[in-house]
Formats: structure tokens, sequence, C-alpha cells
């Protein structure tokens, strides 16, 4: 379950994860034999087992054909009842964030999960995730931004962002390493660019709890905006870092990484981050100029404003530069 700040691409996500998920498990039926056995009437073989002799069967169950749509259409049901309770008990929002409760909700269906023996949904891989539900979630948090407060703060959120990721990855990652030296803890075989790469992956910190509370006390609004701001964009500046972290470990020996190899990274890390904001300039811009255009067809802007964004997200991941700032 993927805590947000708004509704609007909450539900748009887990239709996605439906669809992804349901794709999966489509394709190996495809490799099946009892392919469509569902929409056809179903028989039963005789007891002296000639094929000849078959019974219309009036009942049949067969839960492993909808398993996979049916429980993620259960998962969606269960996060709208949790929403909908979430707000009609008063005193709960005073005691819990709602983002916490659907994070409780979460860890408790996949170990109700785990813990039967029946046949898990496939995994979520990484894939999926970035291509089809980060990018409606993303989307949602710089759509409805109130752009003035954020440009007027703007240097200041860059310096948290770019400044403090690089300075919470990198000293997250050489205090690991420096614990890692200690032969006491048996870690002596994690080098430093492993611990780098793990920092790089936890510095990205989402205060979605601390913006609910601050919406509920009304905090001042330079402080709220550098708060969401700082976490609207880490999140590009961290998995720029992930990725050339996981370039560097792909290198057949550590040894092996030059100060030519850290130059490039570095020039990387700026070109990935100034290469997204391009491509999300360049498209927003089209889609601008198209909508000029939608006076009588009104009801496709959505969608043109929607799948632009999603299309600059896409041409930043083919040429692995950052899709979360596009």
């Amino acid at each position: 379950l993927i805590p947000c700040g708004k509704g609007h691409s909450l539900m748009l996500s887990y239709l996605l994860s439906l669809l992804t998920l349901a794709c999966p498990s489509a394709a190996a039926y495809l490799d099946e034999p009892s392919l469509g056995s569902s929409l056809l009437p179903h028989y039963e073989h005789d007891a002296v087992g000639s094929s000849q002799n078959k019974r219309l069967q009036v009942f049949t169950v067969d839960y492993n054909n909808v398993q996979i749509p049916y429980e993620v259409t259960l998962w969606i049901l269960l996060a709208s009842l949790a929403k909908i309770g979430f707000h009609l008990y008063h005193r709960l929002p005073r005691l819990m964030p709602e983002s916490c409760i659907l994070i409780a909700i979460g860890a408790l269906v996949g170990a109700i999960i785990f813990g039967t023996d029946h046949k898990s949904p496939p995994v979520m891989n990484t894939s999926i995730y970035f291509l089809y539900l980060l990018p409606p979630i993303v989307l949602e948090e710089g759509y409805f931004m109130p752009t003035r407060p954020f440009f007027e703060n703007l240097g200041s959120i860059l310096w948290w962002s770019v400044l403090g990721s690089l300075l919470n990855s990198f000293g997250i990652g050489l205090s690991l390493y420096g614990i890692c030296q200690i032969e006491v803890f048996g870690l002596t075989d994690l080098n430093l660019l492993q611990n780098l790469l793990f920092g790089s992956m936890i510095s990205a910190v989402d205060p979605v709890a601390a913006l609910a509370v601050f919406e509920e006390a009304s905090v001042n609004e330079q402080l709220h905006m550098m708060i969401f701001g700082e976490s609207l964009l880490n999140d590009g500046i961290t998995v720029v870092l992930y990725n050339i972290f996981i370039a560097f470990t792909q290198m057949h020996k550590y040894e092996e990484i030059e100060s030519i190899d850290i130059l490039a990274g570095f020039a990387r890390f700026f070109v990935v981050g100034l290469g997204g904001m391009l491509f999300g300039i360049v498209f927003g811009f089209v889609s601008a100029l198209m909508t000029r255009f939608t006076h009588n067809v009104s009801a496709i802007e959505p969608l043109l404003v929607f799948m632009f964004s999603y299309l600059s997200y896409l041409c930043a991941e083919i040429l692995y530069i950052s899709g979360i700032l596009a």
C-alpha cells in the first residue's frame, strides 16, 4: 500500500499495479493448453476413463484463473475502506497519521499472504515500480504543488535537496564503512563502494507523515514548502547517485575505479539532473501548446497532461537520465 498526500494518484497506481501484475500471469497462461478454460463448458470424465464419455458440470470453481486480479482488487478495496474508516473515526488522526495506517495494513496483508500456502502473486520487481507506479505519484505531487511558493524558495530547496542529499548519502556510507572495519561485527568484507550504495538507497526520506501533521497544524507556509520541495527533488538526486554507484559496482574489481571514472560520475550527476529538467520543460511546453486547441474536446485535456508527462519520464529513462525530475 503506497501512502501519498492526495488520493488522485493512489487509485491510479493501484489500477496500474493490477494491470502489471496481471500481465505476467496472462503471458504464462498463453503457454498452457488450458487457455480460456473458464470460458468453455466444464466436462467431467466418466468413471470408466473413456475420453468419449464426458459429463457437463453445472457448477465449477477455478480460483487460480482469477487469483491475481481478484487479490489485487481486494487490496484496493481494503485500502479504500481503511481511508474511509480513518476519516470517520475522528480521534484516530490525532493518534496516528493516515500513511502509517496504510503501511500497517499493507504489512499485515503481506504477512498473511506470506504465511499462506497457496501460490503468491508475481514479485513486484524494480521495473514495475519505476515504470508504472512511480510516475503517477510524482506527477500528482508536482501537479498539485503550489508553484509560486515553490519558486520563491527554490534556492533554499535546491540547497537542501542537492547538497543535503549528497551529505546524507556520503555521511551514511562513510559511517557504515568505518563500522564495518571493526572486526567484532564480522563485516570487513564489505568495501567502501557497497556502503556508499546502501547510503544512497536510504538517504532519501519521504516526510509524508510530517507533511500531514503540518497541514493539520497550519504551520508556516515557507517551512512547509521547503520540506515538501526537498522531498520532491531529493528522490531524483538519490536515484542518480544510486545508478552511479551501481555502475561502479558492475566493474570487475573495486581497484579498477580510476580518477577518470570518478570525474565521469560527477559529470553524469549534472547531466542526468539537468537533462531530466530539460525533458520536462520541452514536453511541458508541447503539452501546453496542444491544450490551446482543445476547446471543443476538453475531455481529453487530462489525458494529454498525463500522456505527455509519462512520455517525458519514459524518454528520460531511455537515455538513463532522471525521469523523476523530468
